[in-house]
């Protein structure tokens, strides 16, 4: 139900929902479970001696490096690996203060045979290869401290059309700093500098792991999280990134997101989230607007988990004004599963549904287009074809794991717009020329295979494949038929 965004683990006595610490949603990460108490032991026997404790297991390289906890490195009995010694730098008695460095490295080989559906002068053929390059600082002051540093270096090789998502030359990704204290039976976390943050399935807000640069927030960040509640606040102002230079990357008052979050566990069956958060922008500009952008934005999510029935569903209300016209528009997203863990290959049929509002009349003095504000670049496909404006989307899918490791998909994606009076969008709320207001709401279908392999604890491989077959619309707007092939590896450590 989620992707592979591992996140930290907290106390044993915490059952805070599991999706938002796979989002990478806590604070301190393993700093907080260094406070967990195991269950005490209980000897049958007054004479027969106390069992040893088990030996901690080597901490996982988590999508959010932050939350890694490799204190138990302080311990002998946990395996050992090349360079640990620079993975857990002790500057105290009780291991609790250290010092662990570590790093990340993504290649990406992408060819894309008509990018914009061949629509443009970057619709042609290309064929280039994207890498991420991250090393980071994470300095631990005893359970309570922690300040983390990451460097990016993303760039594109052989690219034709290069955009700010694509390249960022040695720039500052995260710098924050956190406190966490326990307080009666919940605990306090606050975080503040420029750090990544991810809502749920990062639909609308997330770490935007999919295109090369990930987007990080300026911003203050707290919660009060008790056993069965969450409740956070956060002020942030979006990175805007450049690539004049190195260490340019810039936040200002022109962009602003803010909100109010609260979370609650174990409702029938599942987690219950809401939010409400301001977005601001200065001089934005849509089809039937222009203007500074005020919106408010309203959340609620409902996702579970059974032993084969599994759910998330999203819906996002959105009110506001642009310049001098008004704002209304709305966005669902849902996915529901079934598995059979007991079958050969552990399949699962999945079924996904999403649907986000366009503007239907022009000059209404209204701007009905859904705004998808932060969303995740490979939220339908990693080909990244269309985006979530305007959009009725209906998506089955079976996904297999044949062996350890390995998962395989295989989708096909059905597209429409909500209107016909509002254009096809693609990734970036950009608009596809020559649809607006034309042709029927059929978009077109594609279909979409990918593998996805650990290979071992540091180093996982995905291959992904998307055909996408337009329909008269696009056609007509001198769109064609478009296929993607993606090769991936991933290193961390």
């Amino acid at each position: 139900m989620m992707s592979a965004n591992s996140g930290a683990r907290l106390p044993q006595h915490s059952r805070l929902p599991r999706m938002m610490l796979a989002a990478g949603l806590t604070l301190a990460g393993g700093a907080l479970a260094q406070d967990a108490t195991p269950p005490a032991s209980v000897s049958t026997s007054t004479t027969a001696p106390a069992p040893a404790a088990a030996c901690p297991a080597r901490p996982a390289i988590n999508f959010n490096r932050w939350s890694e906890n490799w204190s138990v490195l302080a311990q002998p009995c946990v395996p050992r690996a090349p360079f640990d010694g620079l993975k857990y730098l002790p500057l105290s008695d009780d291991g609790l203060s250290y010092l662990s460095l570590g790093a990340n490295l993504r290649e990406r080989m992408e060819h894309n045979d008509a990018p914009s559906f061949g629509i443009g002068a970057g619709g042609h053929a290309d064929t280039y290869v994207i890498e991420r390059a991250e090393v980071h600082a994470d300095l631990r002051l005893g359970p309570q401290w922690q300040a983390f540093v990451q460097l990016e270096d993303a760039r594109p090789f052989h690219k034709d059309a290069v955009s700010p998502v694509d390249r960022d030359q040695l720039d500052l990704e995260q710098a924050f700093v956190t406190y966490v204290r326990r307080l009666d039976d919940g605990w306090f976390k606050a975080r503040a500098g420029r750090q990544e943050m991810a809502f749920d399935l990062q639909r609308f807000i997330a770490v935007r792991d999919g295109p090369n640069v990930r987007q990080s927030f300026d911003a203050l960040w707290a919660d009060w999280e008790t056993p069965h509640m969450r409740w956070i606040a956060y002020l942030t102002q979006p990175v805007q990134y450049r690539d004049a230079s190195h260490f340019d990357d810039i936040s200002n008052g022109h962009l602003s997101f803010n909100g109010l979050r609260v979370e609650r566990n174990d409702i029938g069956g599942g987690d219950l989230s809401a939010y409400y958060s301001r977005y601001r922008r200065d001089g934005a500009r849509f089809l039937d607007g222009q203007g500074d952008e005020g919106r408010n934005v309203f959340d609620v999510r409902y996702s579970g988990k059974t032993a084969r029935f599994d759910w998330d569903v999203e819906t996002m209300a959105q009110s506001g004004q642009v310049g001098a016209r008004s704002i209304r528009a709305w966005a669902l997203g849902s996915i529901i599963g079934y598995g059979w863990p007991q079958l050969a290959g552990k399949p699962r049929a999945g079924l996904q549904f999403d649907a986000a509002s366009g503007d239907h009349h022009a000059g209404d003095g209204r701007v009905g287009t859904f705004n998808p504000l932060f969303p995740n670049g490979y939220y339908f496909s990693l080909a990244g074809y269309t985006g979530y404006a305007n959009l009725i989307h209906l998506k089955p899918s079976l996904t297999l794991k044949p062996i350890a490791g390995l998962t395989l998909l295989a989708a096909l994606g059905l597209q429409w717009r909500e209107t016909t009076a509002d254009a096809v969008y693609a990734q970036g709320s950009a608009v596809v020329p020559g649809t607006m207001g034309r042709g029927r709401r059929w978009t077109g279908a594609y279909a979409q295979t990918r593998a996805d392999w650990s290979v071992n604890r540091n180093l996982t491989a995905s291959v992904e494949a998307v055909h996408f077959q337009v329909g008269d619309t696009l056609r007509q707007a001198g769109g064609a038929n478009a296929d993607y092939v993606g090769v991936e590896l991933k290193f961390g450590w």
